[in-house]
């Protein structure tokens, strides 16, 4: 009980102080794709953190510490000690709820985004056609936008809208941020932050996350594109389309998606690179949110090991 106290105080205390200071921290922005991992090892250290609780409410945790057999033996131990002492039955049930409720909602949510996204990449091939010389699918449509969508085939979409209201300097600058997209997989990533909140909503950190991923998402590709374009030439780019462009589809990531304003302000004034001492701090840090819970879970079985007090076959 009290390790599972323990990782539901830690998941609240996560969920919320822990977005506040993720909120405020500045340095996401000088190494974005740093901030998106911070971000998602919080999160789904959170996620952790919850369905670990469950399971160690409905099994003791020493059991843990031994090998598959010592495991199930102590499980229908723990189970049948459960059952025989008044009270014991429901937590053991609400445990097994808890656990099974997260890992539930994590696979459902998953499988959801995974279809959709495949479903849009079908829909927008079947659409337009795809041009070998811009390596992009063109969708005739008169409003500017670029796009890209993940899927078995990673697809980067423009509108003819976009071609004729952009120059070729121009559009080379803005397909090569979606490439930076697919190449960092930031879908994926962005998909991660976003089965967090459907999972547990009702959090600060898990709510936010998707949000402020998507952002580092695209600094992220924004750092990428003007290693190989001026960065002013992005800039007027990302004027055009967030000035015409509709809204994305929901699983694309658009290249005029979020605060264009304050992107076009960093890549016209870039920030100083964050040193390489705090960037190890910061790794380390992110580390160890995504390690706490599992050793959090896993301390009553190190101790029982280590006093052999590990139950016996």
């Amino acid at each position: 009980m009290t390790v599972a106290v323990i990782l539901l105080a830690y998941a609240g205390g996560v969920g919320t102080v822990g977005a506040r200071l993720l909120a405020r921290a500045r340095w996401t922005a000088r190494a974005p794709l740093l901030g998106i991992f911070t971000y998602l090892a919080a999160g789904w250290s959170v996620l952790a953190a919850v369905g670990l609780a469950g399971l160690t409410l409905a099994v003791r945790a020493t059991a843990i510490g031994g090998d598959l057999s010592q495991l199930i033996g102590a499980c229908v131990r723990r189970l049948h000690t459960l059952y025989a002492t008044p009270g014991g039955a429901t937590v053991a049930e609400l445990g097994l709820i808890l656990a099974g409720a997260v890992v539930a909602r994590t696979v459902l949510a998953a499988a959801s985004h995974r279809r959709q996204a495949l479903q849009h990449a079908q829909t927008a091939r079947l659409a337009g056609h795809l041009e070998p010389g811009l390596g992009a699918v063109v969708v005739e449509h008169p409003d500017p936008a670029a796009y890209c969508v993940a899927g078995r085939y990673p697809t980067v979409i423009v509108t003819t809208g976009a071609m004729a209201a952009l120059g070729p300097g121009q559009l080379d600058a803005v397909l090569a941020h979606e490439r930076a997209h697919l190449a960092g997989r930031h879908h994926a990533l962005r998909a991660a932050a976003r089965i967090g909140r459907q999972v547990i909503p009702f959090l600060p950190l898990l709510r936010d996350a998707e949000a402020q991923v998507a952002r580092l998402a695209e600094l992220h590709a924004d750092d990428a594109a003007i290693r190989a374009t001026d960065p002013r030439t992005l800039a007027t780019a990302l004027v055009l389309l967030a000035t015409a462009a509709p809204a994305a589809p929901a699983p694309a990531l658009a290249a005029a998606a979020t605060d264009a304003v304050q992107r076009i302000h960093r890549m016209l004034g870039p920030a100083e690179p964050l040193g390489r001492l705090r960037r190890h701090v910061l790794r380390a840090t992110a580390a160890t949110l995504a390690l706490t819970p599992v050793l959090v879970a896993l301390t009553p079985a190190v101790l029982a090991l280590a006093l052999g007090k590990v139950p016996a076959a």
